[in-house]
Parts: structure tokens; C-alpha cells; sequence
């Protein structure tokens, strides 16, 4: 039930025929996930270790997570149409 939730939402969210209120989410969280993957490189950048490369685990949890929950809390508490 929940996956078939999940795959209707994505193929709604990529339709075209979304209310503002979800395209503005939805830019908000890509911009969100975009912001800490630069923050998180520039960070990797500036360590004074020995590992300069990208930090792949602060990028989930800091940038992809918190963007994708609120879309998941949104599928779980929706009213059936």
C-alpha cells in the first residue's frame, strides 16, 4: 500500500499537474539538497585532514533526508481521493 502511495505520488510529481504548493516544496527541497551537497564539498575542501573527497553520509543525512520526509510524512496522511 505504501509503495503503490510512493509511485503514484512520484508519477503525479513529475506530470505536470501539481498544485503550487507542492512545486514550491519540491524546488525547496531539491534547492535544500543542492545547498548541502555544496556545503558539505566545500567542507571536505577545507579539512585539514587527509580525505579531501566528498562526504557522501553527511550528504544523506543532512541534505537528502530532510528533504524527502516531509514528501513521505505527506503520502502517510493524505486523504484517499
Amino acid at each position: 500500500m505504501f509503495l503503490q502511495n510512493f509511485k503514484n505520488f512520484g508519477k503525479k510529481l513529475f506530470s505536470g499537474n501539481q498544485s503550487t504548493r507542492v512545486k514550491i516544496f519540491s524546488t525547496v527541497s531539491i534547492l535544500w539538497m543542492i545547498l548541502i551537497g555544496y556545503l558539505v564539498w566545500w567542507n571536505g575542501l577545507k579539512s585539514s585532514g587527509f580525505d579531501k573527497s566528498f562526504k557522501w553520509d553527511e550528504w544523506i543525512w543532512f541534505g537528502f533526508i530532510p528533504a524527502v520526509i516531509p514528501f513521505i510524512i505527506y503520502i502517510i496522511w493524505k486523504k484517499e481521493e
